[in-house]
């Protein structure tokens, strides 16, 4: 009855849209451009077992903190994502944020022109600011670390589809991964984690053996089209909102956005097929 109860109450057109901020941290291999990945804990909120780039929503602290802040202004920024300037930052800082949380790569230096060659003497600091009982800002303030946005470039936004219980406006960002820093799954969100070309995860998702949401086939499938970190880093893509369309068909459940067809044609495992949340 609980079941049947939440479902004749469920309000799609109530259901808040959050902040969020993902990083593709990237780097060149022999075999080519490598991206890190996350396998989320089965069960999760969100996106549990699927397949992900580090990533995670806008917290309020990112909002309220004042810090050292090398690159691209906040300006620049909002007018790459097309959002407030206060928004911004919060985007960038969130950005930062997660990917420290999520695989231990801090994107922050002693000074503007250096990065943090080992994040392991920061493992208590992390596990704080996972737990929500530190903030970025307040951490990096007291370690005397400049944040350092030049090393994030804008690459895609996307929002959560109406009907979802969880909408999210996620802003993508890519970075190259910084020398002698080791990204790990040391995160309770994580179930695995692994470095692969994004022709590897894609090859993976059509066998069935991981579960890839639209947005991160999406970006999997540009980042393919690359040779090089330094050409990804180069690039300046066009960042318009994509908001897809879920409706239900005779099959299940179908998500509508530009270029799906290379999605559903994929034959992979499609994670709106049997839902019952909805």
């Amino acid at each position: 009855m609980a079941n049947e109860r939440s479902a004749t109450t469920f309000d799609p057109e109530s259901v808040p849209v959050k902040d969020a901020s993902t990083v593709m941290l990237v780097r060149d291999s022999a075999r080519g451009v490598e991206v890190f990945l996350l396998q989320r804990v089965v069960g999760m909120d969100f996106a549990g077992g699927m397949t992900v780039f580090p990533g995670g929503g806008v917290d309020r602290s990112d909002s309220e903190v004042s810090l050292r802040w090398t690159g691209p202004d906040v300006d620049w920024w909002a007018r790459r994502f097309d959002v407030t300037q206060a928004r911004a930052q919060a985007l960038v800082l969130a950005a930062v944020r997660e990917t420290f949380e999520e695989c231990g790569v801090l994107l922050a230096g002693e000074d503007p022109d250096s990065v943090i060659a080992d994040t392991t003497s920061h493992a208590q600091a992390r596990a704080q600011l996972e737990a929500r009982e530190l903030s970025f800002g307040d951490f990096l303030t007291r370690e005397g670390l400049v944040l350092r946005a030049d090393l994030l470039r804008p690459w895609a936004r996307w929002v959560t589809p109406l009907g979802e219980r969880r909408r999210y406006d996620t802003h993508f960002f890519v970075a190259a991964a910084p020398d002698g820093q080791n990204a790990d799954g040391q995160t309770s969100e994580a179930e695995r984690v692994l470095w692969q070309t994004p022709a590897e995860a894609l090859e993976h998702w059509r066998s069935g053996r991981s579960v890839l949401l639209p947005p991160t086939w999406s970006q999997l499938t540009e980042l393919s089209k690359c040779a090089s970190v330094a050409e990804i880093l180069a690039a300046e893509p066009e960042i318009p909102t994509i908001l897809p369309v879920m409706s239900r068909t005779d099959a299940g459940i179908h998500i509508a956005f530009d270029g799906d067809e290379g999605y559903y044609e994929g034959g992979g495992p499609h994670p709106w097929a049997n839902r019952s949340d909805i």
